[in-house]
């Protein structure tokens, strides 16, 4: 059922067997093997899921390559709804551990808000990550561009960018260490682009030269093109540089700071999890980006498959079997 502000109180006595938080595709294929599993569950998503932003999905097994990301997100949804599960636009804003069952807080609507508690035995983590973007004055030249050749995950995207004149757009040093070299397998021609926020090595400075990739520490006024394809950028100097397409490495933030009550251990900034992607805690999983591993949407989806599969084992573990009453012996009396 989807759930809302005139709805939800139906659902405020419930304990659900589990909370998914983030309607990506991670958490909406848990959703789909809880359902599946026969046991209740309620997807909150906060919306915009990473993969909501990509116009098309080329290295999907099985989908169409021009298959754009909320189409994806879209049928799950409908699979997921088709199997009577819950869902709730909304923020999960805290998470209690009441001992048997978790007190999950969420604020619902942008105006006139309000802060419904929903109760669940177990919690699927699937929030993901928040890429920071350039940041331009006028944000809306960003949108124009992202998601189509303007590109923020090599993995995903390395391939579109085959040998192609290709801007690095940077948010500090580390990030042009971590990147260029590796950009290169695709395409050796790379501008690297500081957008004036941080000061360049004279030892990067000098192994970029090395490999011929220009360096550009004048800001971006704005980026070029028409028609969502990106062809350049203008400096704040006015002068131009022509470009076929580009990777934003300014980093990304982690969406999980509703957890920060339960001490679940970390590994660096990704929350540590066993092979089903339990984490520190019994009754709660990380699935997707939010776990260490590889950010792509096949594997947010089979982390969902695994997460929602354990939790059926365990509950299916402290069940008794069923009984088929009309086939039991009559006992004589």
């Amino acid at each position: 059922m989807q759930l809302s502000k005139k709805n939800l109180h139906e659902r405020l006595d419930k304990i659900y067997d589990a909370i998914v938080i983030g309607g990506g595709a991670g958490g909406l294929s848990a959703g789909i093997y809880l359902q599946r599993y026969r046991l209740s569950s309620l997807i909150v998503d906060k919306g915009k899921a990473r993969s909501f932003w990509m116009q098309e999905l080329h290295n999907y097994l099985g989908l169409p390559p021009d298959t754009p990301g909320r189409v994806l997100l879209q049928q799950g949804k409908q699979h997921y709804q088709s199997l009577d599960g819950d869902f709730l636009n909304g923020v999960v804003e805290e998470v209690v551990d009441e001992g048997e069952t978790f007190a999950v807080r969420v604020k619902v609507g942008r105006q006139n808000s309000i802060y419904p508690i929903f109760r669940t035995k177990y919690l699927i983590a699937a929030s993901g990550i928040i890429d920071h973007l350039l940041p331009l004055d006028d944000m809306r030249n960003v949108y124009e561009y992202a998601g189509y050749n303007l590109h923020v995950c090599m993995v995903c995207d390395g391939y579109e960018m085959t040998d192609k004149k290709c801007g690095l757009f940077a948010g500090k040093e580390a990030s042009i260490e971590n990147m260029v070299f590796t950009l290169s397998w695709f395409t050796p021609y790379i501008t690297v682009f500081t957008h004036g926020l941080f000061e360049v090595s004279d030892r990067l400075r000098q192994k970029l030269r090395e490999h011929g990739y220009p360096l550009v520490e004048t800001p971006i006024s704005q980026f070029l093109g028409e028609k969502h394809h990106m062809t350049g950028v203008e400096l704040a100097d006015r002068s131009t540089i022509p470009l076929e397409t580009g990777l934003i490495a300014m980093g990304s933030r982690y969406h999980n700071t509703y957890l920060k009550g339960l001490n679940l251990e970390m590994k660096g900034e990704n929350l540590a999890t066993d092979k089903m992607c339990r984490t520190s805690h019994p009754r709660v999983f990380a699935i997707g980006d939010l776990k260490v591993g590889l950010n792509q949407v096949v594997i947010a989806a089979g982390d969902g498959a695994l997460a929602g599969t354990q939790i059926w084992r365990d509950i299916r573990a402290t069940s008794a079997p069923r009984v088929w009453e009309e086939n039991l012996p009559v006992v004589a009396g």
